[in-house]
């Protein structure tokens, strides 16, 4: 069943309960970065467009944002939502394996986006749906990373959200496909808790160097 949330004051998003719905990582992902002058977006693993839509809300000095989701009805969903906030002429939906972007995408955008599938297990009696949206049934880490470098300019940045005890694979995995990691934040759900969730910005062609965030607690976890 369908539904129509509210982002903020302006922009909406519609969802459909039969599909995945965001959760608030999809919004502490969209609110890690500031956006750039002019900056060319991609929103990868976009399902109905949550993170470039609020991301797109949240700042200024946009120049596009491009949905990249592989799901037929998640795509067709998060196209409902461009629409009905009229940002058509900003944004485009693309309903394409991550592993086929086409070539005129190769280092096109300054900065990507990403809420991916990152469980590797507890694939049984899923929902095949829902299922690929958090586990890597059609997505690897790496083919995730490979796919981002791929379609990042030099010097564009790759933020991600993962999970906190996959940190180091995430960030080993950057770090190997040159996409260096520059800005790391724990999220936990609860103050003394430990970390459920690691945000990490990563930039094409830097060098080493990293600034690791206080912990931040989301209350709406």
């Amino acid at each position: 069943m369908k539904s129509i949330d509210y982002l903020n004051e302006q922009y909406q998003i519609i969802q459909d309960s039969d599909l995945y719905k965001f959760t608030s990582d999809s919004l502490l992902l969209s609110r890690f970065v500031k956006a750039q002058k002019n900056e060319t977006v991609a929103d990868f693993c976009a399902g109905g467009g949550v993170v470039g839509l609020n991301f797109f809300a949240e700042n200024t000095g946009i120049s596009s944002v491009t949905f990249f989701e592989a799901q037929e009805e998640s795509a067709a969903l998060c196209k409902e939502s461009v629409s009905l906030n009229g940002l058509s002429d900003k944004m485009k939906v693309e309903n394409v394996r991550l592993q086929e972007i086409p070539a005129e995408y190769i280092e096109k955008f300054s900065l990507i986006l990403c809420n991916p599938p990152f469980e590797n297990a507890g694939f049984e009696n899923a929902d095949p749906k829902k299922a690929s949206c958090k586990k890597e049934l059609a997505l690897t880490l790496e083919e995730l990373v490979k796919s981002a470098k791929r379609c990042l300019k030099f010097g564009g940045r790759f933020v991600l959200c993962h999970r906190a005890d996959r940190a180091a694979e995430v960030i080993y995995t950057l770090h190997e496909a040159g996409l260096e990691p520059k800005l790391i934040q724990f999220v936990t759900g609860k103050a003394g808790r430990e970390p459920y969730l690691v945000l990490i910005s990563a930039k094409k062609g830097a060098r080493k160097g990293v600034k690791v965030l206080n912990e931040k607690v989301n209350e709406g976890n």
